[in-house]
């Protein structure tokens, strides 16, 4: 079944896990799925770690520690997530030493409370840049109002950036401006842009998600005829973006100087209406130079009966703009949505993040009440002696 994963790869798509747990780590699935299903990427957030931490046992020991220490829940939570993380960069190490820095990454997303102000943001960019310690790691800055400075501001210091939350092509227009910005600052401070990568994670299904329950409300035949067609043809269109802005002569000098492009990275791809197929945001964005990550039931989705078909994105550019203009002409607010989307998103995050604190809070009680012996390991993702702070 992985022979279809194995197509995917060769189509240009790299494969990403959209997970993250201590449990994955210790019990070596993260490392099987980077051996056997072409998995060449990891990404996070703060929802993702909530779920991990949520009633896990996994990380008992290392909340005992912190609890020992007098560690408030938001230190324990930045320590619980950037262990994981940084292990994970090690178990990917490999693939990021044989592609040269492109694929082998894992992403850890900026606090979210902190993702309102520029100056927190780079605040936080550092400390998870200097906490990880690791050269395959992505931080995850929103491409929000606040995020955009920074995330040509963390490139130019040498960040390497995952730019989430992106949602329209207007939006992922600026984020590409950023991403040029700040390797341009960053090629002119004499930094190596060979080894300073970023992607663009541009969200598909929640399009679908609302636009679709607005067509629904709207009802008409044209509306109906245009359910679960708008997330797709969004995305092909910003591919479309990426072609042209990095065909420029802008993006050329930067390329002759060692830089490669920003790529385009597929998120969200888990198919929320069970009335679709559970491959199309995988097998109908095919294209080389993009990332896809993956749910891991998504990711078994595909190897068990996904169809890849070759470059499902380069020949459908008319019929995506067509898309976007019959939701128009159907009364669909493209911009409305992209806004509720990208505040909806924000707020999801936040409350992942609050949740996780709130229940972190009530363990390391408990472990300061009832302590047990710490188990020596160096299960909490220790830096390794080489290359650590």
């Amino acid at each position: 079944m992985a022979d279809r994963l194995n197509e995917l790869s060769a189509a240009g798509v790299s494969v990403w896990l959209d997970d993250l747990s201590r449990l994955r780590l210790t019990t070596g699935t993260l490392q099987e799925l980077v051996r056997d299903q072409q998995v060449v990427g990891v990404t996070s957030n703060p929802t993702i770690f909530a779920t991990a931490i949520s009633g896990s046992d996994a990380y008992d020991d290392q909340i005992v520690d912190l609890a020992r220490r007098g560690a408030e829940a938001g230190e324990a939570l930045r320590m619980l997530t950037t262990a994981d993380v940084r292990s994970a960069c090690d178990v990917l190490r490999p693939v990021y030493d044989a592609t040269d820095g492109v694929d082998g990454r894992v992403s850890i997303e900026v606090e979210p409370h902190l993702a309102t102000v520029t100056s927190h943001i780079m605040a936080e960019a550092r400390q998870l840049w200097w906490l990880v310690d690791r050269p395959n790691l992505f931080v995850k800055i929103p491409a929000t109002d606040a995020g955009l400075p920074a995330i040509a501001l963390c490139l130019a210091e040498g960040i390497s950036v995952n730019v989430t939350l992106t949602f329209s092509l207007q939006r992922y227009a600026a984020v590409i401006d950023a991403f040029l910005d700040g390797m341009e600052r960053a090629h002119a401070a004499g930094r190596d842009l060979s080894k300073l990568m970023s992607v663009a994670s541009f969200f598909v299904s929640r399009l679908d998600t609302e636009i679709d329950k607005r067509l629904d409300t709207i009802g008409t035949a044209e509306a109906m005829a245009l359910r679960g067609k708008a997330a797709i043809a969004n995305a092909r269109l910003a591919y479309q973006q990426y072609e042209q802005v990095f065909a420029t002569a802008r993006a050329a000098a930067l390329t002759s100087s060692g830089a490669h492009p920003q790529r385009p990275l597929w998120a969200s791809t888990g198919v929320k209406d069970p009335s679709y197929d559970d491959t199309r945001y995988v097998v109908e964005l095919v294209a080389d130079g993009v990332v896809n990550t993956m749910p891991e039931a998504t990711m078994k989705s595909v190897a068990h009966h996904g169809v890849v078909r070759g470059d499902t994105i380069r020949p459908s550019y008319a019929d995506a703009r067509q898309v976007l203009d019959d939701l128009a002409a159907v009364g669909v607010d493209y911009d409305d949505v992209v806004r509720v989307l990208e505040d909806e998103g924000a707020k999801k995050f936040e409350a992942s993040w609050a949740l996780a604190t709130t229940q972190l809070t009530d363990r390391l009680s408990v472990a300061r009440r009832h302590p047990v012996p710490a188990i020596p390991s160096r299960a909490h993702g220790s830096p390794k002696e080489t290359g650590s702070r």
